[in-house]
């Protein structure tokens, strides 16, 4: 009997759980720290970038009590189906493999992906014959992860790192011929430095940056594209992007 209550008790508790992750109680959002300017802390520690600030903004729309958890990227996606947190909102590219294994909001923004090299290195192009032999960095399990290993895997030497922060810094150490990244990450940690430079053209993965979560929460999905939706449209957003780019990423 007492098994039984115990049992009973614990369902009672996950369900709780999820109705308040759905009624916009108690919202746990994920994030992958550091990815400046989207996701990093300042020098104080303070938990700071554009989706970060929009992420807050989402919260009080929805008046939600929400809760920001770091995680590393390559467990993101199991910590949501662990449910450690009940959405990510850290520049996942909406993908078809991952809409397989996750429910995606509408994108909220999209930015192109950029080579970028040292000033003096002598690639001035992005082909097989180019690349052949080089060194490439990019952030494991991420769309630029896989695009480089689809085009180039059979004739580079693909570096993967945990962290955009480890991979620049490999960048500064001259251990890498050049690194593939979302456009702002580069420009914020290699561009803003003196010595680099982008080769090549953008490139456009995938279709936008979605929030993710759990496929049977459709609720809470709907809630986060209404509000996503009212903060374009009241100006809200707008006046987060400035704050971080000089060009627009909405969609």
């Amino acid at each position: 009997m007492k098994k039984m209550m115990v049992m009973l008790l614990c369902a009672l508790a996950m369900a709780a759980s999820s109705v308040h992750a759905q009624d916009g109680d108690k919202i746990r959002i994920a994030f992958d720290v550091p990815y400046e300017p989207f996701e990093f802390r300042t020098p104080d520690g303070e938990l700071t970038g554009f989706e970060v600030d929009l992420a807050r903004a989402v919260c009080e729309e929805l008046k939600a009590d929400c809760e920001f958890v770091v995680q590393a990227w390559d467990g993101i996606i199991p910590g949501l189906q662990a449910r450690k947190y009940d959405a990510i909102m850290s520049s996942m590219s909406i993908t078809e493999d991952r809409a397989k294994v996750v429910l995606f909001s509408e994108p909220y923004y999209n930015t192109p992906s950029a080579w970028f090299a040292p000033e003096d290195s002598t690639i001035d192009s992005v082909d097989k014959e180019a690349l052949k032999d080089k060194v490439i960095g990019v952030q494991r399990g991420t769309t630029q992860d896989a695009y480089v290993s689809d085009n180039f895997g059979s004739v580079a030497d693909i570096k993967r790192y945990t962290t955009s922060d480890d991979l620049v810094l490999d960048m500064e150490g001259q251990r890498l011929d050049l690194v593939f990244l979302d456009y702002p990450v580069g420009e914020e940690t290699l561009l803003k430095k003196d010595g680099y430079k982008t080769v090549g053209e953008e490139v456009k993965l995938g279709e936008g940056m979605g929030v993710a979560f759990r496929k049977r929460d459709k609720d809470l999905a709907e809630r986060f594209n209404k509000a996503l939706e009212k903060l374009k449209n009241d100006g809200t957003y707008d006046e987060i992007m400035k704050k971080y780019f000089d060009y627009s990423i909405k969609v």
